[in-house]
């Protein structure tokens, strides 16, 4: 049976989180089965009712889990979903297939929250966020411009990962355990201001795609993303499928 490790720098939930989704998945614990007790939890992985009672919440907030009152928890997922669902990424979003995209990391700091962030992030104006700045090229040439808010205390460790590398959505999924659950995206023209004109080499006020995204791990906000595109060239191209099981 997969332990705790009390010498890893993630936090206990987290970590009760993602075995139980590992068995979730797996079908070690089958869907429609109850899961063990908040005491039996406790007895397994020695841990509090308080960590175990936060990882079954987020889990029940993402579709894993179900409770029933006066039954207990059990296995809930629901494959069957109606609608469309996007499936592309963001680097298949901005970007053609097969190119080859280098990244520089312009910022990366600890800040507090300034034009409003506090309320984007749903955070208390006093509470410190992440901020990190990168641009993207393509052919040594900048063609995109990307801020990324996150509130501090979802991950105060982001600042010591490759971010030059590896997107933001793997590092939080990988290395702290916090799947994505839903991006909420908007897209709409801007024109450049005097900073970014010079970071993409284009003209001041030169036209440019927008898109904002608001990332969720259950219900919660866990970044805030403003990404800039030069329209001179690469099309954002978007997938939608309807998923039927």
């Amino acid at each position: 049976m997969e332990l705790i490790d009390r010498e890893n720098h993630q936090k206990l939930y987290m970590q009760l989180l993602t075995i139980i989704k590992k068995k979730i998945e797996s079908g070690e614990w089958p869907i429609g089965s109850q899961i063990p007790t908040e005491e039996d939890l406790c007895k397994m992985f020695n841990v509090s009712r308080a960590t175990v009672r936060t990882a079954v919440l987020e889990l029940v907030r993402e579709g894993f889990l179900k409770r029933q009152q006066g039954k207990g928890t059990f296995i809930f997922r629901n494959l069957i979903s109606e609608g469309l669902t996007m499936q592309t990424n963001f680097r298949e979003l901005m970007f053609e297939e097969s190119i080859s995209v280098s990244t520089n990391v312009l910022a990366r700091t600890v800040m507090m929250p300034v034009d409003g962030l506090d309320t984007i992030l749903d955070i208390q104006p006093d509470k410190h966020i992440i901020y990190i700045k990168r641009l993207h090229l393509i052919e040594n040439q900048p063609t995109l411009l990307q801020e990324s808010y996150m509130p501090y205390h979802i991950c105060p460790l982001l600042l010591e990962e490759d971010v030059e590398h590896q997107s933001l959505q793997d590092i939080f999924e990988k290395q702290f355990g916090l799947k994505i659950t839903k991006i909420k995206n908007h897209l709409e023209s801007t024109l450049l201001n005097q900073n970014e004109s010079r970071l993409l080499n284009v003209t001041e006020g030169s036209a440019a795609i927008l898109l904002t995204q608001h990332f969720y791990s259950g219900e919660t906000l866990i970044m805030y993303t403003r990404s800039i595109k030069k329209t001179d060239r690469f099309p954002i191209s978007i997938d939608l499928e309807r998923k039927i099981a």
